[in-house]
């Protein structure tokens, strides 16, 4: 383990034993604490088929992810501490077969680094319904969403304000001035994926209203700073129709124009994806289309919330159409709870290529997992995905990922 690492190890244990400290002299602090250790087992295969190109990117890689939260202090104004560690080892990676994103590059050599961890601590306070987070952050919002599609998760650095005051009602607006990538030990400056510009500096705001238990509205806005603008609103609901059968509409639009004087930036991103469950089956069926001059812009290296991003591909190219047909079964119905199947089609067109011409793109999805239920094995998963991506301006590829999971409580 490189010097730098074992720095990094040595920080989280040191942070780790001073929660647990703090945790053991406040009773009320320690009632609602929790930890949890993972250990993540992830093997990545992509060939590239196109012509001229290199033959594969392929390795094998465990990590190691430890989650500690921390309750709240008594009094008005609650306070507590989360912390976050994780470790990412290398199996296997042969000779020209790095770059998959599941470790950090080494440039003397051209490969990956043998190893490379990082730590996460958050500052927290919570008055009421409202809560505060400073420092490493992971969450979920329509305009700035985390990355967890690899080995250790891509985290931000910054400031999260969640508020539940209202009925129904969730406000949720932060400030973030640093991206700390999956196969990354450092922060860096934020860019926009596909557009450029960078900045350590994006705003964001917006709530989320549960108007009936089966009718979701949401708006939110973001603002890469020097770089884009962003406002989205949304629409979800589920329509029963009959015992173990729904319709469930799940509406996006999203318009972007840029923010200083980067660059003109002008792109309408109109989502919607209709599943029809019945029983153990749901059949989905999705539209994305983009308009405007350019493509869809989302800080680099997170995923963005669109119906069609999916194993690899966005589906995001300046105007865009894009169809999505899904299938998803659950074996418990057949007395195997635990084992789900996932199926999907997307395919592309009317993109604008460099070369000329109309491009036209489409990617299959093939999903299938497994998670213990019960006994000594519990919460162990296994998951295969498979995809096959095929373009007449981008890259051809087939790509398998194996992941083994096992997440431990510890207390």
């Amino acid at each position: 383990m490189t010097h730098n690492n074992q720095k990094y190890v040595c920080a989280l244990l040191f942070g780790s034993a001073t929660l647990t400290c703090t945790i053991t002299a406040q009773a009320d602090f320690m009632a609602d604490s929790k930890g949890e250790l993972e250990a993540r087992n992830f093997y990545f295969n992509r060939d590239f088929r196109q012509q001229g190109a290199r033959d594969k990117a392929e390795e094998w890689a465990q990590g190691v992810l430890l989650r500690l939260q921390s309750g709240y202090t008594p009094g008005t104004v609650g306070f507590g501490l989360d912390a976050l560690g994780m470790v990412g080892v290398k199996l296997d990676s042969g000779d020209g077969t790095a770059g998959t994103g599941l470790l950090p590059a080494d440039r003397s050599s051209g490969g990956s680094q043998d190893d490379y961890a990082k730590l996460g601590l958050t500052a927290k306070a919570k008055v009421s319904h409202t809560e505060l987070k400073v420092g490493s952050l992971f969450f979920r919002d329509p305009v700035i969403n985390s990355n967890d599609t690899r080995l250790l998760p891509q985290t931000f650095r910054g400031g999260l304000l969640t508020s539940q005051e209202l009925d129904n009602f969730k406000f949720t607006g932060g400030h973030i001035d640093r991206i700390k990538a999956n196969s990354s030990s450092d922060f860096t400056e934020m860019s926009a994926n596909r557009i450029g510009g960078t900045s350590n500096s994006f705003n964001f705001g917006g709530g989320d209203y549960q108007v009936t238990p089966n009718l979701a509205l949401s708006a939110h806005y973001g603002q890469l700073e020097n770089v884009y603008q962003q406002y989205y609103g949304g629409l979800v609901h589920v329509l029963p129709i009959a015992t173990g059968q729904s319709l469930k509409t799940d509406l996006r639009y999203a318009s972007s124009r840029e923010d200083g004087h980067f660059r003109d930036l002008d792109n309408q991103a109109f989502g919607s994806m209709f599943t029809y469950r019945f029983k153990a089956h749901a059949f989905g069926v999705g539209y994305q289309r983009m308009t405007g001059d350019d493509p869809f812009p989302y800080i680099a290296g997170s995923d963005p919330y669109l119906v069609n991003f999916i194993q690899i591909g966005d589906f995001a190219n300046a105007r865009e159409r894009s169809w999505q047909l899904r299938y998803d079964y659950d074996f418990a119905a057949v007395g195997v709870p635990g084992l789900t199947f996932m199926s999907r089609y997307v395919s592309g067109d009317n993109v604008e290529r460099t070369a000329g011409g109309e491009g036209k793109e489409w990617e299959r999805n093939t999903d299938i997992g497994y998670v213990v239920q019960g006994g000594t094995l519990k919460n162990l998963g296994v998951k295969w995905r498979n995809a096959t991506v095929r373009s007449n301006f981008g890259n051809d590829l087939d790509e398998n990922r194996l992941i083994v999971s096992y997440t431990m409580p510890l207390w």
